[in-house]
């Protein structure tokens, strides 16, 4: 299976990614912080085009597709498509919903230790960045479900998985429910990251294999950053993964 143009050093169009799964339909890469998923105005390199590169350089004259969105600032999990079968195919099932997705971020407080946000939002155009509307505003209702894993002093580690997929859904209601995520200064956070990457990993997609039908179940292991490794050891994970 766009974020504000961001300043930074970009990357080479050869620098690989990682790839976590992968079949003749089907390929699921670990995307890091700061790539952008297409191309967008900075005209920096984006995930398509190293994955272009990497799918030429195996002799592949199949473009990728892109049913699946990450932010620029955010990790893990990204899906894309080797055909156009696939890609229709994938679509219909994000449509049903039918694609489960799983993401894990540090998040500012203590929140309670499972439940359900739910919010209205609307995406403003001129700031880039989605709100909680007004009850006379017409908007997109918003459902996230959260389970804090680990508590720490200053920051909670959440698993949350959305139902939908609106913009910045996930960032604008963590920041709604008072616990914005770590480095998104967009939506609250008191300081951002040096690299400008923000605390929200796609850890995990889930669905029915269109075509074989079997189960899939893909995992993008989390950052390496200090915080993190502290608080998935406080959650009893060791790299990302149950004992």
């Amino acid at each position: 299976m766009c974020v504000p143009a961001i300043s930074r050093t970009p990357r080479s169009n050869t620098d690989p990614v990682e790839v976590l799964w992968s079949d003749a339909h089907f390929v699921v890469v670990q995307k890091p912080a700061g790539l952008p998923v297409q191309a967008d105005k900075t005209g920096d390199p984006s995930v398509l085009d190293v994955i272009t590169a990497q799918w030429g350089s195996e002799g592949s004259t199949q473009l990728p597709g892109l049913p699946h969105r990450l932010d620029r600032p955010v990790t893990g999990a990204l899906l894309l498509t080797r055909t156009a079968e696939a890609l229709a195919a994938i679509n219909m099932l994000f449509s049903r919903h039918a694609v489960r997705k799983t993401y894990w971020a540090i998040v500012s407080g203590v929140p309670a230790a499972s439940g359900v946000w739910k919010h209205r939002l609307i995406q403003d155009p001129k700031t880039h960045k989605a709100y909680v509307a007004r009850p006379e505003q017409e908007a997109t209702d918003a459902e996230l479900q959260f389970e804090c894993l680990a508590q720490g002093d200053r920051y909670a580690l959440l698993k949350l998985e959305p139902k939908g997929g609106s913009f910045h859904q996930m960032r604008a209601q963590c920041a709604a429910a008072g616990h914005p995520i770590k480095g998104d200064v967009k939506y609250g956070a008191r300081r951002g990251e040096p690299d400008r990457s923000i605390a929200l990993h796609a850890r995990s997609l889930e669905f029915r294999h269109p075509f074989s039908g079997a189960r899939q179940f893909i995992e993008a292991p989390a950052p390496s950053a200090p915080l993190w490794k502290a608080l998935l050891s406080k959650a009893g994970l060791v790299d990302g993964v149950s004992p």
